[in-house]
């Protein structure tokens, strides 16, 4: 059984307000609204089936299977929903993004290594920050 870790845990997925994993945010906030059928698709079927923080280990194939696509309308929806900040990926596991941080805007290779950077800076800073 493999152990799960979140791929980024300063964004840790909560019940909304209104009491629905599928937060109305999505809608009013016009989040799906960069997002193809296919992306909107998987992100459904991600909050269906992750547990409490987000995560899930659905393989390609089988999301292939149940989504009915093909291993490039998988790949395009899943860079779609990660650049819409929806998602992070990182083989095997899925994590559903909280609706708490800002949209990004599509990003290039150069500035997605600047985040990361940040990202880790960040965990840095919350680990010293715990520490007794």
């Amino acid at each position: 059984m493999h152990s799960k870790h979140p791929v980024n845990p300063l964004r840790l997925r909560k019940v909304p307000s209104q009491f629905s994993w599928v937060d109305h945010r999505l809608a009013r906030d016009r989040r799906l609204d960069a997002c193809s059928h296919a992306a909107a698709a998987l992100y459904l079927f991600l909050v269906v089936v992750a547990d409490a923080e987000g995560l899930s280990y659905y393989s390609d194939p089988t999301l292939m299977q149940r989504l009915r696509m093909d291993g490039a309308t998988l790949a395009q929806a899943r860079s779609n929903l990660i650049r819409a900040d929806l998602i992070a990926w990182r083989k095997p596991i899925y994590q559903v993004l909280s609706l708490d941080g800002p949209a990004q805007e599509p990003t290039s290779p150069e500035s997605d290594v600047a985040a990361a950077s940040v990202h880790v800076r960040q965990i840095l800073s919350k680990l010293r920050e715990a520490r007794p």
